[in-house]
């Protein structure tokens, strides 16, 4: 029985570390409505391209609101690189919005998508 538990647990917990690192693309699924961040980059990009700067403020800060949720469940499974730069392209958006330049804006969520993209392969 000893000799089972002392190589079983081992087996057992390179299985869960495993299954925990290769479950990106799996936990970066939207789990509600607030969470789904490739919908959020989408509504965002139709509003930035209608210049409605206001909504685009609220609508990025929901978008950030969402990346927050979702990074708690894929930090152990995707690159750290990439989840920084994500965050790191959330930062600058927010920043185009406040100053109202579109094409800033719809740079850093053309890429921002990209890092979503690669998130968890």
């Amino acid at each position: 029985m000893k000799k089972l538990v002392t190589i079983a647990l081992p087996v057992l917990a390179i299985c869960l570390f495993i299954l925990v690192m290769v479950s990106g693309s799996f936990l970066k699924r939207p789990l509600g409505q607030d969470d789904d961040v490739p919908g959020s980059i989408e509504r965002l990009k139709r509003i930035v391209l209608d210049e409605s700067w206001d909504q685009a403020d609220i609508a990025a800060d929901e978008l950030i609101a969402a990346w927050e949720k979702v990074v708690l469940r894929v930090q152990f499974s995707a690159e750290r690189d990439e989840i920084n730069s994500l965050s790191d392209n959330l930062a600058r958006l927010k920043g185009a919005v406040q100053a109202r330049d579109k094409a800033g804006a719809l740079m850093e969520l053309y890429e921002a998508y990209r890092h979503w993209e690669d998130l968890g392969r």
